[in-house]
C-alpha cells in the first residue's frame, strides 16, 4: 500500500527544514538566521518549524547531529576495524572528513562556531562535546596506537592531534571566508596530501622510516653532497 503524498511530505519535513537551516546558517551565521527565514526557505509557515524544533538552538543541534555526527561514527568504526598501518588510517580519516564534511555545505559550520561560540556558550559547549572532543578522541586514539606499535615516534598525542586537525579545519574556514579574494584558489586535494605527508614524515619512527623506499634521486643528491664535502664559509 502506497503512503499518501501528503503523508510522505510530512515525514520529509524535518529533513527539509534542516536543509534550509543549514543553508542559512552557513550564509548568514547563527545569530542572523531567523526561524521565519528558515520556514520561508523550506516553503512552510513559521508555526510548522515549531512543530518539529522548539527553538533555533534545537534546530542547529539537529543539523549538526544529522550531518556531522554520522561522519564521526563512520571514522570510529573504521578505526576499530583497521588492521594495517595507522599512517594509512590517518590519511583515510582526513580524506574522509574532507569529502563528507569539508567540501560540502557542512564545511561552513566550523567557521560559524569559531565566530559565534562565545556569544552562544550553550551551542559552543554542545559543539565541543559532540564534535570537537569526539573527533579529537578518534584521531588521538589512532596516534596512541601507532606509538605503542612502534610505527610513530613517542610524541605527545594530544598535541599531534591538534597539529593534524588544525590545518584541515583551516582549509574549510578558508573556503567560506577569504577564498573569494584569492586569484588562484587552493586545490584541496594537493593541500591535504602535502599536509599529511609533512605530518607523517615527522611522526614516523626511525624503524618505520627505514621500511619506506627512498627515491634514487634523493640518494644521489646526498652522495654528491658528501663527495663535495663541507662548504667553506662565504663560498657561493
Amino acid at each position: 500500500m502506497h503512503t499518501p503524498r501528503w503523508e510522505r511530505r510530512k515525514q520529509a519535513r524535518p529533513q527539509e527544514l534542516m536543509s534550509a537551516a543549514l543553508d542559512l546558517f552557513v550564509e548568514r551565521g547563527f545569530a542572523a538566521t531567523r526561524l521565519e527565514d528558515v520556514a520561508r526557505r523550506a516553503g512552510v509557515s513559521k508555526g510548522t518549524v515549531y512543530l518539529y524544533f522548539p527553538s533555533k538552538q534545537d534546530l542547529f543541534k539537529a543539523v549538526v547531529r544529522e550531518g556531522m555526527i554520522p561522519v564521526l561514527e563512520r571514522g570510529e568504526q573504521m578505526a576499530r576495524a583497521h588492521a594495517g598501518a595507522d599512517s594509512d588510517l590517518l590519511r583515510e580519516l582526513v580524506r574522509g572528513w574532507w569529502e563528507l564534511i569539508g567540501s560540502t555545505r557542512f564545511g561552513g559550520i566550523p567557521k560559524l562556531m569559531f565566530a559565534e561560540c562565545r556569544n552562544f556558550p550553550d551551542l559552543g559547549r554542545f559543539y565541543y562535546s559532540e564534535v570537537i572532543r569526539r573527533g579529537h578522541s578518534l584521531v588521538e586514539g589512532v596516534i596512541r596506537r601507532g606509538i605503542r606499535q612502534g610505527e610513530f615516534r613517542s610524541l605527545e598525542p594530544e598535541l599531534v592531534t591538534r597539529l593534524l586537525i588544525g590545518p584541515v579545519v583551516l582549509l574549510a574556514i578558508w573556503r567560506h571566508s577569504f577564498e573569494f579574494c584569492d586569484g588562484s584558489p587552493l586545490d584541496p586535494g594537493r593541500y591535504l596530501d602535502q599536509h599529511i605527508d609533512l605530518l607523517l614524515g615527522g611522526l614516523r619512527s626511525g624503524a618505520s622510516r627505514r621500511k619506506r623506499p627512498v627515491r634514487r634521486g634523493a640518494v644521489a643528491a646526498v652522495r654528491n653532497a658528501r663527495r663535495r664535502g663541507p662548504r667553506r664559509p662565504g663560498a657561493s
